[in-house]
């Protein structure tokens, strides 16, 4: 996954962390605008979530900072 996703995942995690706790789940929707600006990205992501980790619809911000903080 190329860093500028990364650090966009990381961000978004923080803030929703912040916003709302620990246990605050999230799609990798959360990582874009309401309207496909980047769809490339966005399917990087969405096989990054989907086919790579094969992760459940919505998980914890906590769990999927720490997986890209750790380069999974």
């Amino acid at each position: 996954m190329r860093i500028e996703l990364r650090s966009k995942i990381v961000d978004v995690c923080n803030k929703k962390i912040e916003a709302k706790g620990a246990a605050v789940g999230l799609s990798f929707y959360a990582f874009f605008a309401n309207k496909n600006d980047d769809p490339v990205m966005l399917m990087e992501a969405a096989t990054w979530w989907i086919q790579t980790h094969q992760l459940d619809h919505f998980e914890k911000a906590t769990k999927i900072k720490r997986m890209v903080e750790n380069g999974l």
